[in-house]
This record gives C-alpha cells, structure tokens and sequence, in this order.
C-alpha cells in the first residue's frame, strides 16, 4: 500500500485490503482518480477503458506506487468484450467485489443549441432545436450511460456471487450518477434523461440483489472539471469561464468546481462494508451544496 496516500488520506478503511475491483471508465479523469484511491486503499483494480493504453498507462502509475492493477480495453456496450475482461480479472486478480460503473458521457447530437426555444428559432437553420434532436444520438447517449451501467453490472456482479447465492463478503456496486438526475440542465436533456435512468436502476437493483449481499449505491457528483467538459466551461481562447460556467458557479454555493479527489472520501465510504454496511440503494450528491440551493 502507497504510504504516501495513507498519509493524505488517514481515513482510509482497512476492510478493503486483498478485494478486487472493477473500475469502468477509468481512463478519465474522476474515474481514474476514483481506480487510484481505491489501489491505494488496498484494492486490487483493474481498469477498464475504451482506450486500452489509457487504462494501462494509469495501471502502470499505480504499479510503479506498489499498488496491484491491470488495464484492460473493454466496450461497456459489448457483452463479449465485459465477458473476455471478466476472464482475464478472476484469473490474473481473483472474483470482482466491487464494480463501480463509471462509463458515460454525452453526445453534441443529443445537445440544442439554446437553452429554451423562443419565437423565429424554427426558422433559423443554424439552430438545433428539441425538433431536430437526432434519435441516433440520443440513443447512443442513453445506452453509454445506462446500458454502459447495466451491462458491466449483469457481467461482475455474476462474479461476485459464490456457488449457494450468497455474495462474497463485501460485494458492492456503485454507479456514477448526476445532478442532471435530480434537476435537468437545459441543453441536454439525452444525458439528463440518462442519468435520472442510471439513479433509479440504482434503486431497483438495490432492492433485487438484496437478498443475495450485493449493495448497490451511486455518486451523483456535481461540476468537476474533465477533458469532456473543459471546452464548455472554459473559453479556449481566454481561459476565462464561459456564460455557462457562470451560470454553474453562481449556482453552486460553494463558488467553484470540484476537484476529483473529493470524490474519494465518498467513494471509500461506499465501498467500505464497515463504514456503510447498512447503506442500500441510496443517491448520494457531491456537489458544493448545488442540489440545496434554488437560487435565491
């Protein structure tokens, strides 16, 4: 274990040491430091990206820091390609206990151009309006986020199921949610619409594998800043924030974005079956205060 991140992180559960977890989406930003903490806490990890060099690249970080992590190309919307990476993990690291679903993102063709339609928008061939939505990209929105969640979920919690169907000890899963669940942003209603998706499997699926042991709880994480959204926060040019930006940071009480480490305390907590073993089924929000204030 990196004594380092003890150091940084005193909290750290002892409970999580020798357990193997899944990590979807690991080549980006939140989720690789979301891989990282988890290794660091004991955890062995295998990333899974789209971009197999990405996830290898932060496998190898976390091996140069004595850590115990594979990186593994996998397409969440490809049962073949999750059930080829589940055979390489139980046998290079043992059975999955812990999958968190980070795979997700959004698509322009899901996206309008303005924030609500007002009179003349019909007429005016630049726009995207809520008409011209293509149902191709809206689809491939809601099955990378959705899909992207149920899948990889039917495959590793397979794993995490011993021979008499009971979990092995300390199953859990966690699914990356979003404010966009609580409340939609306009512009994007196929990524809104996604996510609510992804926080009410959450509690579907809570209850149905709660017989078996297997937990199951989301991040619903508010504006962090990654290489998907930096063009839309930040204006290229000046490296000020842009309309948008402002709009998200006088919504946000705490008047600024989130830095991925402080997603980790949150991510710790669920996957500790000592620190919330009696927690099911829940959303929880990381967000600056964003979801409590109704802007006034």
């Amino acid at each position: 274990m990196n004594t380092t991140h003890e150091t940084v992180l005193p909290f750290m559960p002892t409970d999580l040491a020798g357990q193997v977890a899944v990590v979807t989406g690991a080549g980006g930003v939140l989720c690789s430091e979301l891989a990282s903490v988890l290794a660091y806490a004991g955890m062995k990890v295998a990333l899974l990206d789209l971009n197999p060099q990405a996830a290898e690249a932060i496998a190898a970080r976390l091996r140069d820091a004595g850590c115990e992590a594979i990186g593994i190309g996998a397409d969440v919307l490809q049962r073949d390609s999750l059930e080829h990476a589940a055979a390489r993990i139980e046998a290079e690291l043992g059975p999955c206990t812990l999958l968190l679903n980070g795979a997700g993102g959004n698509h322009p063709k899901g996206t309008t151009s303005k924030e609500w339609l007002e009179p003349g928008d019909l007429a005016d061939p630049s726009l995207t309006s809520f008409f011209d939505l293509d149902p191709a990209g809206i689809g491939f929105v809601f099955n990378l986020n959705f899909l992207g969640t149920l899948l990889p979920t039917q495959v590793f919690a397979r794993q995490m199921l011993q021979a008499d169907g009971l979990a092995r000890p300390g199953s859990t899963v966690i699914n990356v949610s979003s404010m966009n669940a609580f409340c939609p942003l306009t512009k994007i209603p196929a990524y809104s619409a996604a996510k609510a998706a992804v926080s009410n499997f959450t509690q579907w699926l809570a209850v149905h594998f709660c017989k078996t042991g297997i937990r199951v709880n989301a991040i619903a994480p508010g504006f962090f800043l990654t290489a998907q959204n930096h063009k839309l926060l930040f204006d290229e040019t000046s490296g000020e924030p842009t309309a948008r930006a402002g709009k998200i940071l006088a919504h946000t009480p705490m008047g600024r974005f989130g830095q991925s480490a402080e997603l980790s305390g949150t991510t710790l907590w669920l996957a500790s079956p000592a620190a919330s073993g009696f927690v099911n089924g829940v959303v929880i929000p990381v967000d600056g205060g964003f979801a409590a204030y109704s802007g006034v």
